[in-house]
C-alpha cells in the first residue's frame, strides 16, 4: 500500500473525492484487522468505519517518518478495543475448559505437520470459534505482537488473565487443529 503524501493533504483539506480514495486505498489492510477480533462481517464492517473515521479525524497527528499502515493499524485495534470497553458491561460469555481432563499432552499437534494442512483462511476461522475474550488476547499477543501488559492495560484485565487466555486459546486451536488434521486422515483413507 502505496499512500502518495498529496492524498493525505487533501483528506486533511476535506476534500470528500480524496476521502473515498484512501478509504479504497486502505480498505483491505483495516478490513483484516476487524475480522480477526469481529464475531461477524457486520460488525466488523462497522468497526472499520469508526476507525476510518478516527484516522481522518487523525491526519494532522500523523507523522510521515512512520509508516503509514502501521499507523492505521495502530488506530484500528484501539477503536476496536474501545468498543469492547464501552460494550463490557454486557457481559461476555468465556467457556472454560479443565485442562486436567486432558492430562495426556504427548500427542498435541505437530505446527509443522499442521502447517502443511492449514491455510490462513482454516487457522482464521477457527481463530473466530474462540470465546471473545480469549480471542481478542490471542490476536493482539500473537498476531499483533502485543505483551501481555500492554494487553492487560487494553482490556482491562491483569496480566495473569492475559496470559490464562493466550494459554486457553493455543491449546483449544491445537484440540481444534488436530481434531481437523485425524479428519483429513480418514478421508484421505477412505478416498484411497
Amino acid at each position: 500500500m502505496n499512500i502518495q503524501p498529496q492524498l493525505i493533504k487533501d483528506c486533511k483539506r476535506g476534500d470528500r473525492k480524496a476521502q473515498f480514495q484512501l478509504y479504497k486505498s486502505c480498505f483491505n489492510v483495516l478490513m483484516a484487522v476487524c475480522v480477526r477480533y469481529q464475531q461477524n462481517e457486520e460488525d466488523a464492517a462497522a468497526s472499520l468505519n469508526a476507525g476510518f473515521l478516527k484516522i481522518l479525524n487523525n491526519l494532522d497527528k500523523y507523522k510521515p517518518e512512520v509508516p503509514f499502515i502501521a499507523w492505521i493499524r495502530r488506530i484500528m485495534i484501539n477503536t476496536i478495543i474501545d468498543e469492547f470497553r464501552s460494550n463490557r458491561k454486557v457481559k461476555e460469555l468465556i467457556e472454560y475448559q479443565d485442562f486436567t481432563e486432558n492430562s495426556n499432552y504427548t500427542n498435541l499437534v505437530d505446527f509443522n505437520e499442521a502447517d502443511k494442512q492449514f491455510d490462513a483462511e482454516n487457522l482464521e476461522l477457527l481463530i473466530q470459534e474462540l470465546p471473545p475474550m480469549s480471542q481478542k488476547v490471542f490476536n493482539l499477543f500473537a498476531i499483533d505482537g502485543f505483551k501481555h501488559k500492554e494487553i492487560a492495560d487494553m482490556l482491562g484485565i491483569s496480566e495473569g488473565t492475559s496470559k490464562w487466555h493466550l494459554n486457553f486459546a493455543r491449546k483449544k486451536l491445537q484440540t481444534r487443529m488436530k481434531k481437523m488434521m485425524n479428519a483429513t486422515k480418514v478421508v484421505k483413507k477412505i478416498e484411497t
